[in-house]
C-alpha cells in the first residue's frame, strides 16, 4: 500500500512554505525595529526648506541681502520662503508663526523690532526649529538664536563719526536721526557716540531723534532738528533713507553746504548724492556677503557642525 508516502509529501511542502514565511516575517520585523535612516531627498527635491522674514524687501540693502541668501540657497539646494514684515512687527510675527506651522527646517529673520520679536522666536524654539538672524539681532536674552550674521555696526558707527569729525575739522554740533527699535541701529549709534566721546570731544551731539528709518519721517525729523538748532553743523543718518530725507530737509531750509550729512549703506541713490556733494560720506556694508554667510551658518548647523554665535562682516567708508 502506498497511502503513507502520498500524505507525507504534501506535509513537507507545507512545512517548508511556513518556514519560509516565518523567516520573511522575522526579517521584516528586525528591519523595522532598528534605527531608521532619514530618507535622502528625492531627485530634484530641496534638501531643506528655510523660512525667511526680512525687515523689508523695498530697500536696496535688503534686496542685495535677499540675493545673497538665494545664491547660498542655490548652492545647498535649499528652498527659500521669503517674506518681509515691512517695518511691521505684528505682520512679521504672523509670518514666523506660519513658518512654524509649516514645520520648516530653519528660520532666518531680520527683526522689525529687536525686543518684541522675542515671543515668536520663543515659539520657534519650543517647536524645535533653529533660528538665525541676518543684519538685525534679537535683544530678548531668554530666547535662543543659533547664529547672528551682520555688519560690524559698532565699527561702522565709528567710521561715520570719524567722517563727521574730519568734515567739521574736529569741532562742531551734530544731530543723530535714529531708529532705536532696531538692534543694528543701536550698535551704529553706540559706535558713533563712543568714537566722538573718546577721540573727538569737541564734536558734540546736540540732538538724537527717531526718523523710523524711512525717508518721509526722517525728513520731518530733520526739519524739527534744523529749526531747533540753527547753528547745527552735521547730521548722521542711520541709513540712507534717513540721510536722503535729511538732504531734502536741508535743501528746503536753504542750508545746503552748511550742514554736513553722513549716511549708512551707500545705496545707488546715496552714491549719486555723494557724487553731487549733497552727502559727505556713507558707511558701506556687504549685504550679499551677509546673505551668503547666513545660509552657510544654516548649512553647517543642519550638517551637525559647530556654528559661531556671531559672524561680523567689516564695513568701509564710501566718499567722493
Amino acid at each position: 500500500m502506498f497511502f503513507a508516502p502520498s500524505f507525507r509529501r504534501p506535509s513537507v511542502i507545507v512545512s517548508l512554505f511556513l518556514l519560509a514565511a516565518l523567516v520573511a516575517l522575522v526579517t521584516l520585523v528586525s528591519g523595522c525595529g532598528g534605527k531608521k535612516e532619514a530618507p535622502a531627498p528625492a531627485a530634484g527635491a530641496p534638501a531643506a526648506t528655510i523660512g525667511v522674514s526680512l525687515l523689508t524687501r523695498t530697500h536696496p540693502f535688503y534686496q542685495d541681502l535677499e540675493q545673497g541668501l538665494r545664491d547660498g540657497a542655490k548652492e545647498h539646494r535649499y528652498e527659500l520662503l521669503v517674506q518681509a514684515g515691512e517695518f511691521d512687527v505684528a505682520k512679521q510675527k504672523d509670518q514666523i508663526e506660519n513658518f512654524i506651522v509649516r514645520k520648516v527646517d530653519a528660520i532666518i529673520v531680520s527683526p522689525c523690532d529687536s525686543r518684541s520679536i522675542g515671543t515668536t522666536i520663543a515659539a520657534a524654539n519650543a517647536a524645535g526649529i533653529p533660528v538665525f538672524t541676518a543684519d538685525i539681532a534679537v535683544l530678548d536674552e531668554s530666547v535662543k538664536v543659533v547664529c547672528h550674521v551682520a555688519s560690524d555696526n559698532v565699527a561702522g558707527g565709528q567710521l561715520a563719526a570719524q567722517a563727521v569729525a574730519k568734515a567739521l575739522g574736529d569741532h562742531g554740533k551734530v544731530a543723530i536721526i535714529d531708529h532705536p527699535e532696531v538692534e543694528s541701529v543701536i550698535q551704529r549709534v553706540s559706535g558713533f557716540e563712543a568714537e566722538l566721546a573718546s577721540a573727538h570731544p569737541d564734536v558734540k551731539v546736540v540732538a538724537k531723534l527717531s526718523g523710523k528709518g524711512v525717508k518721509d519721517m526722517a525728513f520731518r525729523t530733520a526739519e524739527d532738528i534744523l529749526q531747533a538748532h540753527p547753528d547745527l553743523d552735521a547730521i548722521f543718518g542711520i541709513n540712507d533713507d534717513t540721510a536722503l530725507g535729511a538732504v531734502a530737509a536741508v535743501e528746503k531750509a536753504g542750508r545746503q553746504g552748511r550742514v554736513t550729512i553722513i549716511g549708512f549703506d551707500a545705496v545707488p541713490e546715496a552714491r549719486q548724492a555723494i557724487a553731487d556733494g549733497k552727502i559727505a560720506a556713507d558707511v558701506i556694508q556687504q549685504p550679499l556677503e551677509i546673505g551668503k554667510r547666513t545660509i552657510g551658518a544654516v548649512a553647517d548647523y543642519l550638517a551637525g557642525a559647530q556654528v559661531p554665535p556671531r559672524v561680523l562682516i567689516p564695513c568701509q567708508l564710501y566718499t567722493r
